[in-house]
């Protein structure tokens, strides 16, 4: 049993990011299914019922996990935006691979994503089966973003594009089909085409493709 005590004077949102903090290193550490928490609260230097508290069941951890490192993907999308406040391709482009980016060196990633970590059970789901407040964040993070740029489509076209570029990046994420710098460029050019009233190019299936 843990012999640390709370402290009363310590604002929630501290406790529970020293939680989230310390579930982060258990998880990269040695991996999902390994976490307890009793464990959980004896690392964070908390009681286990202030982890519940604070957090909930370990399911309600795993959601809690995820949308920590969203929000630190979505810091990146944000870098993007500023970089390239007046141009809007390059805005995106710089926000798609710089998430792509991050998702290929993200320990976090790396071990939601691996199934030695027990992931399967408890961490993908908020990114799959459960991801409906992942992929409302991400949207509405995105979509205010846009409105600082002259975007010609209506706002149902805009709704539609920044709902499947949303879902095709978070499916780079899972499971990528090149490198950053290879992927982006495609999947900016389908949504800058819908965003502009555009004709969409899709490049050809790589079964069509002569050498």
């Amino acid at each position: 049993m843990s012999l640390a005590s709370d402290d009363p004077s310590t604002p929630s949102t501290s406790t529970r990011d020293r939680i989230l903090a310390s579930a982060i290193e258990l998880l990269t550490g040695s991996g999902w299914s390994s976490i307890t928490m009793a464990g959980l609260a004896e690392r964070a230097g908390v009681s286990r019922q202030t982890v519940y508290n604070e957090i909930g069941t370990k399911p309600e951890l795993a959601d809690a996990v995820v949308l920590d490192e969203l929000g630190r993907f979505l810091a990146v999308v944000d870098e993007g935006f500023d970089r390239h406040p007046r141009s809007l391709r390059p805005a995106l482009l710089a926000a798609v691979r710089g998430v792509l980016e991050r998702a290929r060196d993200s320990t976090i990633m790396v071990a939601i994503v691996s199934s030695t970590t027990g992931a399967e059970t408890e961490l993908l789901p908020p990114l799959t089966t459960r991801s409906t407040s992942l992929l409302e964040t991400a949207r509405a993070v995105v979509t205010t973003r846009l409105s600082a740029y002259d975007v010609p489509a209506d706002d149902r076209t805009v709704d539609a594009a920044v709902d499947v570029l949303v879902r095709t990046v978070l499916s780079h994420v899972m499971q990528p089909s090149g490198s950053p710098a290879q992927s982006a460029p495609g999947i900016v050019d389908v949504v800058t085409a819908a965003l502009s009233g555009g004709p969409v190019r899709r490049p050809p299936s790589r079964s069509r493709v002569r050498g």
